[in-house]
């Protein structure tokens, strides 16, 4: 992730963990603008995350009270002797502790804790797509790891459902997926459906969506519907694109602990649609989507701004995840799906070892929470 000294707003993100930097926001003390490598007292930060979550979290009431609680902690002189990861894993923790939310994070700068003049070690980049083809007779499998605002990965992603029109069966492997937007979703939903039909509705608050920063106003998918007056909704809707082939087609959604946020959104839809079915494990319960913001001196941090939800039941996932249809772990969801399929037993299994995802499939720790 990019970083900058200038505190500021990232690209909105629309489900994904993550963003890159980008235009300002509240303004800062001019020295902070000045030099790259100067440095900003913890308090500051800390201030700067207080007031974007009071101004934009998706529930007003509880912005306030994170924005409180960071504020009793600069008051009482928590923040002011840490630096680096330390700082990050004390603003979680602080935030955390007052209500649990899948995708609040503050991350240190790149470089806050390695050793002067050793180069970050470079992550591993998870491929967007993994393993498409055919798995067996008729029946066609994809691995997504995240969903990201990639224009080749969406032709990808309608390739794939193109390429495999004919297919009874569609697995759809997203056990280690951990966010994104809902371009390739909108890519694979058209192929799916044979009349128009309600997949989700969306919320942000009306405060972020008034200034213009609403990151899913203007997707066609997205329609306008009434609602709270604290937010703007939208409902996700799939078209079909008129070809029939797999309106009829098997559907199967694989979960576990790490599907998160993007993931989550794609295996409500289908489950709520009626149109997929979810086996193995709940999901990771984040729900509420949102963007980057920068908090000075390198830090940044995520603020969700809005939440995903079932429209017939007002319900979201926050917290609890999704749950399966069919609830096996996670290690064992596609070989349970090639069983209901009709695949022999050792058949499935050997499918299953042979396409087991590489990348974790638990649930991953809240930052600065105890547990999961």
């Amino acid at each position: 992730m990019e970083t900058d000294m200038m505190p500021g707003r990232f690209p909105l993100s629309l489900l994904l963990l993550a963003a890159s930097p980008a235009a300002l926001m509240l303004p800062i003390p001019a020295a902070m603008a000045t030099d790259a490598d100067a440095a900003v007292p913890s308090d500051v930060v800390a201030e700067h995350y207080a007031a974007q979550l009071e101004a934009n979290y998706v529930y007003p009431d509880i912005g306030k009270r994170y924005a409180a609680a960071l504020r009793a902690g600069i008051a009482a002189g928590r923040y002011a002797p840490l630096t680096g990861a330390a700082l990050a894993e004390a603003l979680g923790a602080t935030v955390q502790g007052v209500s649990p939310d899948g995708h609040l994070r503050v991350k240190p700068p790149e470089s806050a804790d390695a050793a002067p003049g050793t180069p970050a070690a470079p992550r591993p980049q998870k491929p967007a797509i993994e393993q498409p083809g055919w798995i067996a007779p008729g029946i066609a499998f994809i691995r997504f790891n995240v969903f990201p605002d990639d224009a080749a990965v969406t032709q990808a992603s309608a390739q794939f459902m193109a390429d495999h029109a004919d297919a009874k069966a569609i697995i759809f492997d997203i056990r280690s997926h951990n966010g994104g937007g809902i371009e390739q979703m909108d890519a694979i939903f058209p192929w799916l459906f044979a009349k128009p039909t309600r997949l989700v509705a969306m919320a942000t608050r009306a405060s972020v969506d008034a200034e213009g920063d609403s990151p899913i106003d203007g997707i066609s998918s997205m329609r306008p519907v009434a609602g709270d007056p604290a937010m703007v909704t939208r409902e996700h809707w799939a078209t079909p694109n008129g070809d029939p082939r797999l309106t009829q087609a098997k559907v199967y959604v694989l979960t576990s602990g790490a599907s998160a946020s993007a993931a989550e959104h794609f295996a409500l839809a289908m489950k709520a649609s009626g149109r997929g079915v979810l086996i193995g494990a709940p999901t990771g319960g984040a729900n509420h989507f949102g963007r980057g913001e920068e908090l000075g001196g390198g830090f940044t941090a995520f603020i969700p701004v809005g939440r995903t939800y079932d429209p017939a039941t007002g319900k979201d996932w926050e917290g609890a995840g999704v749950q399966p249809d069919i609830a096996v772990l996670a290690a064992a969801a596609l070989e349970s799906a090639l069983t209901e399929l009709g695949i022999a037993p050792g058949e499935a299994k050997r499918l299953s070892e042979a396409h087991m995802p590489s990348w974790p499939m638990e649930r991953r720790r809240r930052p600065g929470a105890s547990g999961g």
